[in-house]
């Protein structure tokens, strides 16, 4: 998988921008232990939080150093403009994060970042006018959908298995090329690194240690292998030294041994110990052979791979070898943070009007879509591509395309495709009529995995 390590701050996405009207600001404790003034590594704009309550100085520190910043302890953030504040935490310790800037245009991103990215509570400021105005940006790269990318040969490399000697090649972050390739010689990585946030993070603390396992014949052809696997998938589009600001944590060209550049849950993830279905997958005969899973064993690894079990039991040695078990990760049952926390989200009903009137006419909040589902109630909620996408259950959806404009609410008409989209389901003709007084699901996204509207509506 490619960026194992998802977000800056917690990654639980709770509820929808455009669903968190209920949720209300915390009281915190007056206590402050510290702050830190830090670059955001996804919007790139400088914050500053403070810890709140029964921080430690050491764990104040280190969640700075997290950041790339050092602590300031014994002091707030002070008065310094900002759009709002986004509180993360619970109980007697909470972070206070001032989301700096003058700019009212922006109250909308950051609530986003905040709620449905951080799983946090925003608190805009006056400037916001005591409210947020989404302007539909979502503050990431436009989410640019897969595409199989067919190539020949380098030179000096066998036939591709594809017509006419070809390497066919998945642009898609659960993609692979053929064995023995590289994913980066026949697929465009720059599609791939807008699939999922991408930024630079340190690797493991003392990832190039000696390791004298290297000795060992047997354990460099086991390590060799994984590196192969790993080289011939979208993983390597950020776990190397050629990702645009450098490497996600791990990176395959880790000087000695690669594989102790892995941070535990990374290793765990790999074992199939912690379950990465939310991310999503090939069939492996549509991906050149891999895939994340056996029918053996379902949830092998997170890696795409040609044998599932053998990588995760290459992992498995590596956890013992460490002194992990698999109890030791018993609580986190899902790994894809908040593809996970969407793909299980339940929806209560909508409000404020949302749903599809009686003449057809599609209403939401929260700001302009590229991605309209109606969907049967009880359908899974959609997540990513290649096949979490498209659950059973969905009766419509339109696309709005990577270079086209968002479309607003109510300007849609269920069953009719306004100029400059798609219809994506059915894939020919129109959807299955809504039945009067039943109940229906409504999706809408700013772009994948950025819903704004998730909710139940009766059909008029």
């Amino acid at each position: 998988m490619t960026v194992v390590r998802l977000l800056s701050v917690s990654v639980l996405l709770s509820v929808a921008v455009g669903c968190q009207r209920d949720r209300e600001v915390p009281t915190v404790p007056e206590k402050v232990v510290g702050h830190c003034v830090y670059t955001n590594k996804f919007s790139d704009m400088q914050e500053c939080r403070d810890y709140v309550g029964e921080w430690t100085d050491t764990a104040a520190t280190e969640d700075c150093k997290d950041q790339g910043s050092p602590v300031v302890l014994g002091s707030a953030c002070g008065d310094v403009e900002r759009l709002g504040y986004c509180f993360l935490g619970e109980g007697d310790k909470w972070t206070r994060i001032s989301l700096l800037g003058g700019d009212a245009k922006k109250c909308g991103s950051m609530q986003r970042g905040c709620e449905l990215f951080g799983g946090g509570v925003f608190d805009p400021a006056p400037i916001c006018g005591g409210k947020v105005v989404d302007t539909g940006g979502t503050g990431l790269p436009t989410f640019q959908q897969p595409v199989l990318t067919c190539k020949d040969p380098k030179p000096g490399e066998p036939p591709g298995r594809s017509a006419g000697g070809q390497v066919c090649t998945w642009e898609m972050i659960s993609g692979a090329t053929e064995p023995g390739r590289g994913f980066m010689d026949y697929a465009s990585c720059d599609r791939v690194r807008t699939q999922r946030p991408y930024y630079p993070v340190p690797p493991a603390e003392n990832a190039t240690r000696e390791d004298a396992r290297l000795n060992d014949p047997a354990y460099v052809t086991e390590l060799t292998w994984v590196r192969s696997q790993i080289e011939a998938t979208a993983c390597i589009c950020c776990h190397s030294t050629r990702a645009p600001q450098g490497p996600s944590n791990w990176y395959v060209e880790s000087p000695g041994n690669f594989i102790n550049s892995f941070n535990p849950r990374g290793l765990a993830m790999g074992a199939g110990w912690i379950n990465t279905v939310g991310f999503g997958a090939y069939r492996p005969e549509h991906n050149n052979g891999f895939s994340r899973a056996s029918p053996e064993r379902p949830n092998d690894s997170i890696f795409v791979t040609t044998d599932a079990a053998r990588i995760a039991r290459f992992f498995e040695a590596e956890l013992a070898q460490r002194g992990y078990k698999r109890e030791d990760f018993a609580h986190q049952v899902y790994g894809a943070g908040p593809l996970d926390t969407q793909r299980l989200y339940q929806p209560t009903a909508c409000d404020d009007g949302e749903g599809v009137d009686a003449d057809g006419t599609v209403i939401w909040r929260g700001g302009k879509a590229r991605y309209v589902y109606v969907l049967e109630q009880g359908t899974t909620s959609p997540t990513v591509p290649p096949n979490l996408d498209l659950p059973e259950g969905t009766l419509w959806r339109i696309d709005v395309p990577l270079r086209g404009t968002p479309i607003e609410s109510g300007t849609v008409r269920y069953g009719v495709v306004p100029p400059g989209t798609s219809q994506r389901f059915p894939a020919m003709g129109q959807p299955a009529t809504l039945t009067s007084g039943k109940t229906y699901y409504l999706y809408v996204l700013a772009d994948i995995i950025v819903p704004i509207t998730r909710c139940l509506f009766t059909a008029p």
